[in-house]
């Protein structure tokens, strides 16, 4: 078993148990939706028409409720009339696992249908722009607001409460305020990134910043740092990794926001190729480009926190201790 582990990159010990937990936390869904999409004693709860037989509005490739075909069935029976034939089936909206990797191939592979559409890799790219610009303007005022409440109990009693109560807000809720000032274009689609994430990174920093060593910050301002140089020798090496940490959950958070923000204004981004592919019940495509949101989120994570160990070895050198 060892051997097999090694060959396929996958380690031993306790190593190796985490990559098959990981294999196999991904592995279980993907088997529970091909047992459902195969098996038709599982679920299919609808008849894919075959032969129309004697039932005039019966189509070819047609997909009806099993009650409906069974009782369209009889009456042909009774008639005397061809039978119709059909096999089980899913809803459309459920997509075996094959069509939607076909789907996934094809999107990158094959001009949309619809003519002047964006390809999928195209509106890939412009909500990776999007989620990019919203974070990075979310951070340049969050993270040093972040660090400063969390370092001056005065500014923290004077902001804090007010962003206590604005981070239960909606963001969605700006998107039409946010149209009439930016326009209907891009601008306020990163606006609802900014709030979706800024008032939450600002507590989650500040909560951060608090739990640095009370003593470490009372020996620097004995030794007479004060100021700038207090947060920039004493505090922010201090917090560095666990506020790398904050930073990669908080960009999960900006994720979860693209598609709402995507709405506002003119529809654009991969939000755009989802709602056009369902509107022609095109959902093997539909499920490609969730999942593709899903590996370009869960990868850049995974590269991010590869990143963080190289970055900051000895903050994981002290977790093993």
């Amino acid at each position: 078993m060892n051997a097999f582990l090694k060959r396929f990159g996958l380690g031993t010990g306790l190593q190796g148990n985490r990559h098959l937990m990981l294999l196999a936390s991904f592995l279980l869904p993907i088997l529970i939706w091909a047992a459902v999409s195969y098996l038709p004693f599982i679920w299919h709860p609808k008849v894919l028409v075959e032969a129309a037989g004697g039932v005039d509005y019966f189509q070819t490739g047609m997909l009806v409720d099993k009650a409906e075909f069974a009782d369209q069935a009889a009456q042909m029976r009774e008639q005397g009339l061809a039978l119709p034939q059909g096999r089980p089936a899913n809803p459309i909206y459920l997509p075996a696992p094959h069509e939607v990797a076909r789907a996934f191939y094809t999107a990158f592979t094959t001009a949309p249908e619809q003519r002047g559409a964006p390809w999928l890799h195209e509106s890939l790219w412009h909500s990776i722009q999007i989620i990019f610009w919203g974070f990075v303007l979310s951070s340049i005022v969050g993270v040093p607001l972040g660090i400063l409440a969390g370092t001056y109990a005065t500014l923290a009693r004077l902001t804090e409460p007010f962003i206590e109560f604005f981070r239960y807000l909606p963001a969605p809720a700006f998107g039409a305020l946010a149209v009439a000032i930016l326009g209907i274009y891009d601008g306020p689609k990163i606006a609802i990134i900014v709030i979706g994430t800024f008032f939450q990174q600002v507590l989650i920093i500040a909560n951060t910043t608090r739990k640095l060593d009370a003593t470490i910050i009372e020996a620097a301002r004995t030794l007479g740092t004060r100021g700038a140089r207090l947060i920039t020798r004493v505090v922010l090496p201090g917090i560095l990794p666990d506020l790398y940490r904050d930073q990669r959950i908080l960009l999960g958070w900006a994720w979860t926001y693209l598609i709402v923000a995507e709405l506002i204004g003119t529809s654009s981004g991969i939000t755009f190729f989802i709602t056009q592919q369902a509107r022609y019940q095109h959902f093997d495509n539909v499920y490609a480009a969730i999942i593709i949101i899903g590996i370009i989120g869960f990868g850049s994570d995974l590269l991010l926190a590869a990143l963080g160990r190289k970055l900051f070895p000895w903050d994981l050198a002290q977790k093993r201790g």
